[in-house]
């Protein structure tokens, strides 16, 4: 923690919202530190005399080049989702500490980097687990599994105006407006996403809101939580491993190796549907996911080449065109296409 970094509180709101709910004393000494995150919400880590937390504030216009508006009640939401998936993996949450949904502010405790740190990190720096994506892909199936046909959670988490605008408008449409000629096909992969509902979805599984801890994964950032089509969160996070076996080729055998063994430890799980019928949705998603992180809303930082954002275009195009009948088939395709590539050393994202 640098000295520049520690500051006293930016806003009263956040010192009221600590007394208020008694994890703090009027008057207490805190130091507030902003947290890296997301580009959706502000972070803070709060320092207190003899302990630590974190507080969390939606924002109403995200942090992105583009024009993205999103309503802060999706803070409600992922409170609401960290509940639930305390009550079925508690070790895959951080312990909840207060709540307040009118200031789309909430408190959980503060987990140390040296012992839970971002997946997205390691993975950047070489250090390639394939043991912590069978257990991304475990916990997400098994949260998966555990909501599926609750018509209670199903009303709770009717989210899904903020899910069109957190993730079908910015992902699925703004690429489809990118690409002409494969609207259509984007077009009714959002129709499709959007009329799916079965199971609670996290919404964001990304390396980099996901911790690697101790006793397995922890889940972070559940703001676009959803009932809806579970096949997004696992074509969501298996993207990611996939642009980065792209930009990291010292580490690609690994990497990809993680994606197989992530979506093999989730179908495993999968008990509320046929499996192929959820493999068949993720496949069909996986092509457009990769395309929307080069020309949606939200491209990818560490895509900065020419010929990597082509090759992710060529690939996808050519995968949303002739839709593969399961994640596997996906990832067999990227593979055998990253063969031809030509690397020059071992470039690195920034």
């Amino acid at each position: 923690m640098s000295p520049a970094s520690v500051q006293a509180c930016p806003d009263p709101a956040l010192s009221g919202f600590l007394t208020a709910h008694e994890l703090a004393r009027p008057g207490e000494s805190a130091r507030w530190t902003p947290l890296a995150g997301g580009v959706s919400s502000d972070l803070w880590r709060v320092d207190l005399p003899g302990r630590s937390l974190c507080v969390k504030r939606a924002l109403a216009r995200l942090k992105v080049a583009a024009d993205w508006q999103a309503p802060v009640s999706r803070n409600a939401y992922e409170w609401a989702w960290m509940r639930f998936a305390s009550r079925h993996r508690p070790e895959a949450v951080p312990e909840l500490l207060a709540h307040d949904p009118g200031a789309g502010l909430f408190a959980m405790a503060y987990l140390p980097p040296e012992r839970y740190p971002v997946w997205k990190a390691l993975l950047l720096h070489g250090e390639v687990d394939v043991t912590t994506a069978a257990a991304v892909g475990e916990a997400l199936g098994m949260l998966h599994a555990a909501s599926a046909g609750d018509a209670s959670l199903a009303a709770e988490f009717a989210t899904d105006d903020n899910f069109h605008a957190l993730r079908i408008e910015p992902y699925l449409l703004a690429t489809a407006a990118a690409h002409p000629a494969l609207s259509d096909t984007l077009h009714s992969l959002a129709e499709r996403t959007a009329a799916t509902h079965l199971a609670l979805v996290h919404g964001d599984v990304s390396p980099k809101n996901i911790l690697v801890g101790p006793s397995g994964p922890v889940l972070l950032d559940a703001e676009c939580a959803w009932y809806g089509d579970p096949a997004f969160d696992l074509s969501f996070c298996v993207n990611h491993l996939l642009l980065k076996s792209l930009v990291l080729p010292g580490h690609r055998t690994g990497l990809l190796r993680s994606a197989r063994t992530l979506a093999d430890a989730y179908v495993r799980c999968v008990d509320w549907e046929p499996r192929p019928a959820v493999e068949a949705r993720a496949a069909a998603l996986l092509p457009a996911l990769l395309l929307a992180r080069v020309d949606g809303k939200s491209p990818v930082e560490y895509l900065t080449e020419d010929r990597h954002r082509r090759f992710v275009r060529t690939m996808a195009s050519a995968l949303l065109r002739a839709p593969a009948p399961t994640v596997e088939d996906v990832l067999d395709a990227w593979t055998t296409a990253l063969a031809t590539v030509t690397e020059s050393g071992t470039d690195r994202p920034d």
